[in-house]
């Protein structure tokens, strides 16, 4: 339980990595990114553990707030939420303003994504690696890629659709999310301490003597939380409510490495430079 528990937070300790979209835009990128991204976490960390800490201490009675006859009609947060704002003031109000505080920052989330897919795809676009670059390569007149601005939006909606045929299917897809973003986020650092360990020349932000032992404590987590994210998330296992993380992730690891050693490995140089160094 304490193990499965873990996921509740790694599920909001993501999105860091916008610091590092945003990097080339800001000045002594080489300092201020890393201070971004230490920063978010330690943010993201102290807010959401009040968040969790406040939100399983109303989580009481789960046979009632999973219940479809209750006043949320089954939704677990907003039924804890209101029932303990119901018995503490003799109204729910209150959590309807906290269900409305979580929305507004589910749909900043969103906001988030769409703007890192995008960017993530235009780059991955001039570097000639995503099918049908040529057409997600155009900007506007305003240099916005708009075309690869729609596809984020377009493909955020139908994943979110999902979740009105199927919440398993949708959970599924939140998981693979998050655990293809953690793995996308430890394959540098593994590199960083096998290969990489003699050639790497360090920014005026590292942590020293100390940056190997971290890094491999970062990689030691994500493969830990690989095997969480994989686990079974309900007794008996049924077609149901079966995990598809390990086959999703599995399968797109292995389309990705087959795709590179039958092909890409012949064409693709790395990122293509657009400036004079």
């Amino acid at each position: 339980i304490l193990a499965l528990g873990l996921l509740t937070s790694q599920y909001s300790l993501l999105g860091y990595d916008a610091s590092a979209h945003m990097i080339e835009e800001t000045k002594n990128a080489d300092w201020s990114g890393p201070m971004g991204i230490i920063s978010s976490v330690a943010l993201s960390t102290t807010f959401g553990w009040i968040f969790l800490v406040a939100l399983t201490s109303i989580v009481t009675d789960i046979p009632y707030l999973l219940s479809p006859d209750n006043d949320a009609g089954g939704y677990a947060v907003a039924q804890a939420l209101y029932a303990a704002f119901d018995r503490r003031y003799g109204s729910g109000v209150g959590g309807l303003v906290c269900v409305g505080v979580v929305a507004v920052g589910v749909f900043f989330a969103g906001a988030m994504c769409i703007a890192s897919n995008s960017r993530m795809g235009y780059a991955f676009s001039r570097d000639r690696a995503m099918p049908l670059s040529r057409v997600w390569l155009r900007v506007s007149k305003n240099e916005v890629p708009l075309n690869v601005v729609w596809l984020s939006v377009v493909v955020a909606f139908v994943m979110a659709l999902t979740s009105l045929g199927s919440q398993v299917a949708f959970q599924a897809m939140v998981s693979i999310a998050t655990l293809g973003q953690y793995i996308a986020y430890a394959l540098p650092i593994f590199f960083r301490v096998t290969t990489a360990r003699r050639s790497f020349v360090p920014g005026p932000f590292h942590l020293g003597r100390y940056g190997v032992a971290v890094g491999w404590a970062a990689v030691l987590w994500v493969a830990f939380l690989t095997v969480l994210f994989s686990l079974p998330v309900a007794y008996p296992v049924a077609k149901d409510n079966f995990n598809y993380t390990p086959v999703a992730v599995g399968g797109v690891l292995l389309l990705s490495v087959g795709a590179w050693v039958v092909n890409a490995r012949f064409w693709f140089q790395g990122p293509i430079t657009n400036v004079d160094l």
